[in-house]
């Protein structure tokens, strides 16, 4: 495929369904998920377990736009770090994009989503999972 500035990349699945995609990343964004664990063991250190880590997952980013600060305050967002060993969103620029829990039937791979990608010397290994309800 071409992207919209005319970069060639190729998608060939290997072996074990996995997807090999190739060609030029020199201009590329990516993106590694939240790892919440420390600032969710400081949040229940001040305050207690009040709230399970998937309801501070989304209880940490809420802002009050009247009051100008985050709900449960500063410090617990910025003590979200990344997972710097994961990588869960690849987009060189003028595309495509890719991220964690994205269909890949647009290129050509019918049930198949994303489940993570591995870095490899001419581009990325997309591992796959099936989407077995809509094979």
């Amino acid at each position: 495929m071409k992207n919209r500035y005319g970069d060639e990349y190729t998608f060939t699945k290997d072996e074990n369904h996995d997807i090999l995609w190739e060609g030029s990343f020199e201009w590329c964004r990516f993106g590694m998920p939240n790892d919440y664990t420390r600032s969710y063991e400081a949040y229940c250190e001040d305050i207690g377990d009040l709230l399970t880590l998937d309801e501070f997952k989304t209880a940490v980013h809420k802002y009050d736009d009247i009051k100008k600060e985050y709900v449960l305050g500063f410090k617990y967002v910025s003590m979200v770090d990344s997972l710097k060993n994961e990588i869960d969103m690849v987009d060189p620029s003028g595309g495509p994009y890719i991220s964690r829990g994205m269909s890949l039937d647009s290129f050509g791979f019918k049930g198949y989503i994303v489940k993570d990608f591995k870095r490899i010397d001419t581009g990325y290994k997309i591992i796959t999972e099936k989407d077995e309800a809509n094979t």
